[in-house]
């Protein structure tokens, strides 16, 4: 997994409440077996017609908001199933940030498993964040995780908090398996130890 120090990115913005799972990947393209490719049906319902017509009106559809790396949405992002392809999806399109008030637990923790920074900002903040982003085209934010902030060329700086637990598992890029490999050598002294003790 690619480590996560420091971020600037386009904003793309989805401006709805309780975007759920399959509204993220819908379930009829759940049945690839590899992580990748995912990206080209994020939203995919809301960016495409039933005959596969884009839908221009939909916000990632607009050409000022392509090439977009980071998200931001309403409360409650990610609610839903817990299907992992969701993460998936929104990496494998070029996302690196979520931004949003609130997310669904079971999502939130898949996004720092897969190399995603989601990160939890109060109402008027996100609001502002839509306000800045349409007033604006070509409006980016530089999100820093070693000092946890988020900025702008306009002045804008924002703190946030994040468990520093999953705040290193972004900065050394690491999964759960990566980073108790850390410890190999301890745990190759305690192996020899206990084989010893049962010898």
């Amino acid at each position: 997994m690619e480590a996560f120090k420091q971020h600037t990115g386009l904003v793309g913005p989805v401006d709805r409440v309780n975007v759920d799972t399959d509204a993220i990947i819908p379930k009829q393209f759940l049945k690839r077996i590899e992580r990748s490719g995912f990206g080209q049906f994020l939203f995919f319902e809301w960016r495409f017609t039933n005959k596969g017509e884009v839908i221009p009106d939909f916000s990632l559809n607009q050409p000022r908001f392509q090439g977009a790396s980071v998200l931001i949405s309403r409360a409650n992002f990610g609610c839903g199933s817990s299907r992992e392809h969701a993460p998936w999806a929104i990496q494998d399109y070029g996302f690196k940030v979520v931004i949003a008030p609130s997310f669904a637990d079971i999502f939130y923790n898949n996004c720092f498993k897969n190399g995603i920074l989601p990160i939890k900002l109060s109402e008027e903040q996100v609001e502002d964040l839509f306000q800045r982003t349409a007033a604006e085209e070509g409006y980016k934010l530089t999100v820093d995780l070693e000092n946890n902030t988020i900025t702008d060329a306009q002045g804008l700086h924002i703190d946030f908090q994040l468990d520093e637990h999953r705040r290193q598992f972004l900065l050394l890029g690491l999964d759960d398996i990566g980073l108790t490999l850390q410890h190999a050598d301890k745990i190759a002294v305690y192996e020899e130890a206990r084989e010893a003790l049962q010898a």
